[in-house]
């Protein structure tokens, strides 16, 4: 059991998205209502609180309601589900999140200056008691629960790319916030070269550059060094934490991705939810939570 979070004070951050191209300024402000809610200063004010029901999969992971939508939450909401912030107002005065470096690490280390401060509601976590799978074209998603004795989230990723610099790599954690934000949050986001103007003409990597992205030509990595040998199988793992924050409250047992992407943990979040009795897609308030157990 644990209790709802919010941040401690207003964290701010300014850049541009890596796909509208577009300049945004960030805030992240304490708020006590038990959900996440973007807020788009642009539109007077119009707000949309997270959920897995808007969720969609383009390249990156966006949030779309009936007014606007908000793309490339993935990095901050993987920051925000490892230090367990549920309750916050993010506003913004564009279309998408600023990419900052291509990792978390900016928001997770915004998040750990402005600390967080639990709220009354207590958070049932989703427990995951049985072995489940969601695949799709050879790639897929595990669920599992712990053995005797074991609690809290584990995350593994298998990453297969036919490239020199990357081929196959594996990488496991307990999902924390000290483990978070040294081994995955400064993981960044990866590109191929030869992808950049097929992207473009989409309306896709409008902001991409070599200060926000590792880009790979046929040979190797452009813009090195990496900051860690395996960063790019790091990466696969904070966009899917990222992903699974969108279930809207803690998790506690074993998820292992192969060859995933945006699209297949949206759909794994989604059979997630309905196997905890969420049929809808949307997290009830903690309070109102029916067992939130899998089985």
């Amino acid at each position: 059991m644990a209790f709802q979070r919010t941040i401690g004070r207003e964290a701010a951050l300014a850049g541009h998205g890596v796909h509208s191209g577009k300049a945004v300024k960030l805030r992240l402000l304490p708020s006590d209502t038990g959900r996440i809610v973007f807020r788009r200063t642009d539109l007077g004010g119009l707000e949309m609180p997270l959920s897995a029901a808007a969720a969609e999969s383009r390249n990156n992971t966006s949030v779309v309601g009936t007014a606007f939508r908000i793309q490339t939450v993935e990095h901050l909401l993987a920051a925000l589900w490892a230090f367990g912030v549920g309750s916050l107002v993010v506003e913004l005065d564009s279309d998408e999140l600023p990419i900052m470096d291509g990792s978390s690490l900016p928001f997770a280390e915004a998040v750990a200056a402005a600390g967080t401060r639990e709220l009354g509601d207590q958070v049932d976590p989703i427990v995951i008691r049985t072995t489940f799978a969601v695949e799709e074209e050879g790639a897929s998603i595990e669920f599992g629960p712990w053995g005797s004795g074991g609690s809290g989230l584990e995350l593994s990723y298998t990453i297969v790319y036919a490239h020199p610099a990357i081929g196959e790599q594996s990488r496991e954690i307990n999902f924390d916030p000290e483990t978070f934000l040294r081994q995955i949050a400064p993981a960044r986001t990866f590109g191929f070269l030869k992808d950049v103007e097929g992207l473009r003409r989409q309306g896709l990597a409008q902001g991409a550059s070599l200060a926000n992205t590792v880009v790979l030509d046929d040979s190797g990595v452009l813009n090195g060094p990496l900051r860690f040998p395996d960063e790019f199988v790091r990466h696969k793992l904070l966009d899917l934490a990222g992903d699974l924050a969108l279930i809207g409250r803690p998790l506690s047992g074993r998820v292992a991705a192969r060859k995933a992407g945006h699209r297949l943990h949206l759909k794994a979040v989604r059979h997630l939810l309905d196997q905890a009795g969420f049929p809808t897609g949307k997290s009830p308030a903690p309070s109102q939570a029916p067992g939130n157990r899998v089985r």
